[in-house]
């Protein structure tokens, strides 16, 4: 069966007497070639495991299951799982964990069910928990090559805005830090079923190629970032000296030497300023 169609979508459904559950995100995508974009662009193969999270009916499940050795679908909705595991229960390379995705431990997934394989994961993500899985994934220290997954446009251009752009801010920084993220594409809600109130796109986090940068302290450093961007209006210098005991005056040389103007705004730095700021302030 094609799980794009929305006459199939409404069959299984009503057959399996389930609902659209709007709390936990549930908009299937029934458009065949955002399908396809997110698989090319995940670059998924038979040597490649994948966690997906939020599989719905099990469009891309169904997609995935095609290319890759290995599918753990986690699904929050007990009745969405139980259909799952049936609908799928000839497929030797699908597992359908019921579970929350926030407190499920990937690390003991990816250990237990993938046997050593090279691991991504990719996901039409429910838009409640799109953030804080994100840093899930990227903070954990994973062994995980890459995320591709399907998100709020607007969540998009955060992780991969540039210093002193719009959407630059602290969760930029923090995608940049551990991955390389991609804007892959845009979609709009017509995509979906029942369309969503707001556009989505597409966004590939690279995890296995990208060079994380050297921290002497990463906490501190993120200290220093959440600092930055607490309080977007203020100088750096005066957003600093709200979390840090460090003297004014020493902050505006400080902030002076790695910026070359003691009146930067936090969301002018890159990476390496904060970085250089967190290894010098007290």
């Amino acid at each position: 069966m094609r799980l794009t169609s929305p006459e199939v979508i409404k069959k299984i459904m009503s057959e399996g007497g389930l609902r659209f559950n709007k709390s936990l995100g549930q908009n299937f995508l029934i458009d065949e070639s955002v399908l396809d974009g997110i698989i090319a662009a995940s670059g998924v193969n038979q040597t490649v495991g994948v966690i997906e999270v939020g599989p719905g009916i099990g469009t891309l499940t169904q997609a995935l299951a095609e290319h890759a050795a290995k599918v753990a679908a986690i699904e929050l909705d007990r009745g969405i799982a139980a259909y799952l595991r049936q609908a799928f229960a000839s497929r030797g390379n699908v597992e359908i964990l019921q579970g929350d995705a926030l407190k499920m431990d990937f690390g003991s997934v990816i250990a237990e069910r993938f046997g050593g394989m090279p691991v991504s994961v990719v996901a039409n993500l429910p838009y409640y928990i799109t953030t804080p899985l994100i840093m899930k994934f990227l903070e954990n220290n994973l062994q995980i090559d890459a995320v591709t997954v399907m998100v709020q446009k607007e969540v998009a251009e955060r992780l991969t805005a540039a210093p002193a752009s719009p959407a630059y801010g602290a969760l930029s920084v923090a995608a940049q830090f551990h991955s390389t993220p991609r804007m892959i594409t845009t979609v709009p809600p017509h995509c979906f079923m029942p369309p969503p109130k707001v556009t989505s796109a597409v966004i590939r986090l690279d995890l296995k190629h990208h060079v994380k940068p050297s921290a002497a302290d990463e906490k501190k450093m993120f200290r220093v970032v959440k600092a930055a961007f607490g309080q977007r209006r203020k100088t750096l210098v005066n957003a600093l000296s709200a979390a840090f005991a460090m003297p004014k005056d020493a902050l505006r040389a400080l902030v002076a030497e790695v910026c070359g103007n003691e009146n930067a705004r936090g969301e002018t730095l890159g990476i390496r300023e904060f970085i250089q700021i967190s290894e010098k302030i007290y």
